[in-house]
């Protein structure tokens, strides 16, 4: 499967807001699910966001529900996950990942996804909050 990429840290006041993408030069409407996921040093890798072959098949950590939304643009070819009301806690390095094969239930793919070794990840965009 092609590979996908982040963009779209950067650095925001406690209450700001950021974009990220998640974007590939194939066809992101092959990926049967899609998620981002972030880490800080010292953490295991946890997963935020994920969205699968269906708009309305989303799931959500319960620390960004609310705040956080995840949306596809299949002629763009990239996954979205807009932020607001940003904290310090949500400071991480953000991933994302993706299956273009058949996946289970978004939650389990999600608590699979998040142990994969550093290998499979990509290098991430920062996201920085100040309070």
């Amino acid at each position: 499967q092609a590979q996908l990429v982040e963009s779209g840290g950067g650095s925001v006041h406690t209450g700001g807001s950021l974009t990220l993408s998640c974007s590939t030069s194939g066809k992101i409407s092959d990926y049967y699910a899609v998620g981002w996921f972030r880490r800080v040093p010292g953490k295991g890798r946890e997963g935020v966001a994920c969205i699968g072959s269906s708009d309305g098949d989303k799931w959500y950590a319960d620390s960004v529900k609310g705040r956080f939304s995840i949306s596809r643009d299949n002629a763009r070819n990239t996954v979205f996950l807009t932020m607001d009301n940003l904290k310090p806690e949500d400071a991480a390095v953000y991933y994302c990942a993706g299956d273009s094969s058949p996946v289970p239930p978004l939650t389990m793919w999600v608590s699979a996804r998040s142990r994969a070794g550093e290998y499979y990840w990509g290098q991430g965009t920062q996201v920085t909050v100040s309070s």
